[in-house]
């Protein structure tokens, strides 16, 4: 019996300890509408869609030209593409959305951030600006999301894009960073409600990216306060508690749209083996590796990545 007592009294000093810590380090949540002044200015739009989702998106470049949508990665936003849109607004329609459970859009109705989730959310977001047809691009998380439209309305899309991509298995060790760890450690994880270090997204974005000059402050700052908009951080939790979903991986072959697949040679979050996997499942894609690159293409190499879009976009179709 004393030792029960003594076994109970420690794990209350430990969890004693552990609330002190929380509070003491605990980062407070950030209101959406402070976020929105910030971060949804001009060029933002937002909408709300049938399902109830309010969307924060951005419609840039030719209204009547081919419309390209880009999907971010995980705990990232629209902003990620903005190198792109600088480089292919003079030629196409470029429209970037925040995800469910991420950015300005943040928590949605439902709760569903699983990737057949994402995929219902995107259809309904481009019916609901009226783009039927429209070349899709995504970027690791985005990539999967992208890659499962692909195969799941294929007469929607015109062209596939797929920019370090999750969705299939790796054979090489992968580090993802401390923050993606901690999320999907049980128990551990349900700190990230209430504790999200500055330092924690910098130190992952200098994982994810190879040179840390790309790596500002300014970045650092907009994903640190981001992802602590009031409920993001719930539904993180909730998106990483999802099992992993073996839906591409059963289907990919199943791809038809015309398919190119950017990669960055460094790539520790989805290994450059993904990208080859990708290559030799979809019938006709081309496949570029960029050297000394990371997980994130388009902000570390944008005018090189978005010239082999733009020549990829304006190439004739094959069948």
């Amino acid at each position: 019996m004393a030792l029960f007592r003594g076994i109970l009294v420690l794990i209350s000093i430990v969890g004693l300890l552990i609330a002190g810590l929380v509070f003491a380090f605990s980062d407070p949540d950030v209101p959406a509408d402070v976020l929105v002044g910030k971060y949804g200015q001009a060029p933002s739009q937002f909408v709300d869609l049938p399902s109830g989702a309010h969307v924060h998106y951005r419609d840039q470049g030719q209204p009547t030209a081919m419309p390209l949508v880009l999907l971010h990665g995980s705990n990232a936003s629209l902003h990620t593409w903005e190198p792109w849109v600088r480089e292919l607004s003079t030629q196409f329609r470029v429209i970037s959305v925040d995800l469910p459970g991420h950015g300005l859009t943040g928590p949605v109705p439902g709760d569903d951030y699983s990737q057949e989730g994402m995929v219902k959310f995107v259809d309904e977001f481009t019916l609901r600006l009226k783009v039927d047809r429209f070349a899709l691009a995504g970027n690791s998380m985005g990539g999967g999301v992208a890659a499962c439209f692909a195969i799941e309305h294929p007469e929607r899309l015109t062209h596939l894009i797929l920019v370090d991509a999750a969705g299939l298995p790796t054979k090489t060790p992968q580090d993802p960073g401390l923050g993606f760890r901690i999320a999907r450690t049980p128990v551990l994880q349900n700190l990230m409600l209430y504790v999200s270090p500055r330092r924690l997204f910098e130190d992952d974005l200098k994982k994810a990216i190879v040179d840390d000059a790309i790596v500002t402050p300014e970045m650092v700052d907009r994903y640190w306060e981001l992802n602590r908009r009031v409920g993001t951080r719930a539904a993180t939790l909730k998106r990483f508690q999802i099992p992993r979903d073996d839906f591409i991986e059963l289907n990919v072959m199943k791809i038809t749209a015309p398919t190119l697949i950017l990669w960055g040679e460094l790539d520790t979050f989805v290994p450059r083996d993904v990208g080859d996997a990708y290559n030799n499942a979809i019938k006709g894609s081309r496949l570029i590796v960029y050297k000394n690159v990371g997980h994130i293409p388009m902000e570390e190499v944008p005018e090189p990545s978005a010239r082999a879009v733009r020549e990829f976009l304006a190439a004739p179709s094959v069948p």
